[in-house]
């Protein structure tokens, strides 16, 4: 074999695994931008970057992988659906109570999961990666809560609360957990 041919070769070989490369990493973040929905770019922004961003998304992928992720029992799913037609209610006589109820509410049914709720940060991040579509959802009615508890949300922000709360509620009691199905919107985009 001439040098020429093994030179030959080698470029070959090189050119291919470079696209190789590239193609693996255009398909992994095209996976991540559709798995975390606008959660990707929130990171990215975060991050300072995609790789860092990426970086942060696929720990994030490896933590929710070791969580014990639980479907609820259509009995439970019932229940919960009561206690939340219950805290619906009292919204009419109290409504900075009924927001921090359903403040409750999410993250018991969230433990019921399967989720840690050890801190609001990390329930963010364990979130993100089945829910990355509805966590708007959820860091604005906890901005609210926060705001409530300190007298300091109207009733307008609390009634958005409870909207945005539910969003996130009705895609953690759904029967798949709020995953994507195949050839229909993300739950809670309904």
């Amino acid at each position: 074999m001439s040098t020429t041919t093994l030179i030959a070769i080698i470029v070959a070989v090189v050119v291919v695994a470079a696209v190789a490369a590239v193609l693996w990493t255009m398909a992994r973040r095209r996976h991540l931008q559709e798995n975390f929905g606008p959660e990707y770019d929130r990171t990215v922004e975060a991050e300072g970057g995609r790789r860092a961003a990426e970086r942060e998304l696929r720990a994030r992928e490896e933590r929710h992988d070791k969580l014990d992720i639980k479907e609820l029992s259509p009995e439970v799913r019932q229940q919960y659906a009561a206690n939340w037609s219950s805290v619906q209610e009292r919204f009419v006589d109290r409504p900075d109570g009924a927001v921090a109820e359903a403040d409750q509410l999410v993250a018991r049914l969230m433990r019921e999961r399967g989720y840690p709720t050890e801190g609001y940060r990390q329930q963010l991040q364990d979130l993100s990666v089945e829910h990355g579509r509805t966590l708007e959802h959820y860091r604005a009615a906890h901005a609210v809560n926060v705001r409530s508890s300190s007298g300091e949300a109207t009733t307008e922000e609390l009634r958005g609360a409870m909207v945005h709360y539910r969003a996130l509620f009705d895609e953690l009691l759904s029967s798949d957990g709020g995953r994507p199905q195949a050839g229909g919107p993300p739950a809670g985009t309904r």
